[in-house]
């Protein structure tokens, strides 16, 4: 990898990057104004410490190496073709598998015509591997490939996926699974499930989405600050959106979603309208099925890969066991259903009942569902529109689990705290951190500045009205006093959620929505270790 003094961006180029690819990128070039020395006073994630801080971590001594290539895919999507990016030549990336210790290399080779990199999602991994292009290292450029290596830290259901511009909302995504040497939990398969919400290459492409949201919310007879398209007229829809879909926007618009609601979530669901919803890269119509015997326990590793969709997910008429929410472990829960946001993961225990076995995806606040089926090869495959289309009863979040007792932060006063206002809206779509939509030139204009060894307090306040997953990379925080160990949590509109973390792995991290359009539009900043 080139040191960051030595990476030129070119205006095409620079634009040509995601908010967190561009405004990362931006820190590259900037640092040829600072000196050779880079940014003066602030971790870099080519400095020294960031290498023995990666020593201390535990080690198998075992490598566990898996090739993944970058390019262009022919798929099918219910039955119809397109052509987007994927992994390995498929929409369903491999399955990459290691143990807690072991070190993972992945040599990435980029068949795309773009720039590239791969963001190992929830991981606290050494800063140099992060996968922020020009952040953390330089983007991986057309044809071009680069190595991957770092040690596993901890056990859990993670993911990873590419963080250059709107790559992620194509099919650059996949499942990362870091076995327990010491697992505790008794089961006889497992199962992982990756949700997604899907239009590429049916009703247009995700920056064809963006170009739209980025336009605002089109309004008649002037224009209502502060409203929140959730409380527009209009029905929430999911299937075909149109320019005359009543789910979406109208006057033109394609792909804005108007009127999705959820109380669960607060207020307002999401910006987007989507055709289809896809279970590990399949429609409900073509679902996935898992082959188990009578009686067998199946873990299920559930990842939500979406980008504007939370997903509510259970079993009509049987309950989950929650286990795990982001790789963590939890006090065991039994639920009707669990909500996921974007980015987060939750693993959950379920007994295999005689026949076909749903287990369903439903769109919180939108009209749509992924589905999978677990089945012991007798009765008859049900239809997906004869399902129930709720799931009611006990439900909850990650957020609001109880973390397992040997995971618990101990108990310190923060060194530091930070409060992370959450603004922006529909009416511009200008959404940011502190009123500061993140700065492309200025990376560090806004940062949150950290030291190793502190405990640190963070405040999600948001004061826009719709919820947003917000996301720390390289760490795992602490939602409350005892709540779940988290790396991604549920903020809902006009609330505040606070969660502490021990600063323990120095570098440049990001944070930001995991809402894919909510991050490109500015709701980012960084977390800066300072010397």
């Amino acid at each position: 990898m080139n040191t960051l003094t030595d990476h030129h961006l070119g205006r095409r180029r620079f634009l040509s990057l995601s908010v967190a690819g561009a405004a990362a990128a931006a820190l590259a070039a900037c640092t040829n104004t600072q000196g050779t020395a880079g940014l003066p006073g602030r971790i870099q994630p080519t400095d020294p410490i960031v290498a023995d801080y990666e020593a201390r971590r535990a080690a198998s001594g075992k490598s566990v190496t898996r090739n993944l290539t970058a390019g262009t895919v022919q798929a099918t999507v219910a039955g119809k073709p397109l052509t987007t990016w994927g992994y390995n030549g498929g929409l369903n990336a491999p399955v990459l598998r290691a143990v807690a210790g072991d070190r993972l290399q992945v040599p990435l080779t980029n068949n795309l015509k773009d720039e590239t990199s791969i963001h190992w999602h929830g991981l606290a991994l050494r800063n140099d591997q992060d996968g922020v292009p020009g952040h953390t290292q330089d983007p991986i450029a057309a044809g071009a490939a680069f190595t991957y290596d770092f040690r596993l830290t901890h056990p859990g259901t993670y993911w990873y996926h590419s963080h250059v511009e709107m790559q992620r909302e194509r099919a650059l995504y996949g499942a990362l699974i870091i076995e327990d040497p010491a697992e505790k939990l008794v089961y006889d398969q497992d199962w992982v499930i990756v949700l997604d919400d899907w239009m590429d290459g049916i009703t247009g492409t995700p920056d064809d989405v963006l170009k739209e949201l980025s336009g605002g919310m089109p309004m008649s007879g002037g224009t209502m600050p502060g409203m929140d398209h959730g409380s527009m007229s209009g029905s929430m829809s999911s299937a075909s959106p149109s320019p005359s879909d009543p789910g979406s926007a109208g006057m033109g618009m394609k792909h804005m979603l108007m009127g999705s609601r959820s109380d669960f979530l607060g207020g307002d669901a999401g910006d987007v309208s989507y055709p289809y919803h896809l279970f590990n890269s399949k429609s409900p119509d073509e679902a996935d099925t898992l082959a188990a015997a009578a009686g067998q326990v199946i873990r299920l590793r559930i990842i939500n890969a979406a980008g504007d969709t939370a997903y509510r997910v259970g079993i009509p008429g049987q309950k989950l066991t929650l286990t795990h929410t982001d790789g963590f472990p939890v006090v065991h829960q039994d639920v009707d259903a669990v909500v996921l946001g974007m980015g987060e993961r939750i693993d959950a225990l379920i007994t295999v009942k005689d026949g076909f076995t749903p287990v369903v995806a439903l769109t919180e606040g939108k009209i749509g569902q992924a589905l999978g089926f677990i089945s012991t090869g007798t009765g008859k495959q049900p239809l997906p529109a004869t399902l129930p289309n709720k799931l009611e009863g006990t439900v909850v979040d990650g957020g609001q689990l109880k973390a397992a007792p040997d995971v618990v932060l101990s108990a310190k006063t923060p060194d530091r705290t930070h409060e992370l206002k959450l603004t922006g809206g529909m009416e511009k779509y200008d959404w940011g951190i502190n009123g500061h939509r993140f700065d492309m030139t200025k990376p560090f204009e806004n940062a949150f500045d950290i030291k190793a060894g502190e405990r640190v307090e963070v405040r999600f306040i948001n004061d826009t009205d719709m919820w947003h997953p917000m996301h720390l990379h390289g760490h795992t925080f602490q939602v409350g006093a005892d709540g779940a160990r988290k790396d991604t949590v549920i903020v809902r509109a006009k609330q505040t959620v606070t969660v502490t973390f021990d600063a323990d792995n120095p570098g440049q991290w990001l944070t930001h929505c995991h809402n894919a359009y909510h991050a490109e539009r500015g709701m980012m900043g960084v977390f800066s270790y300072i010397k």
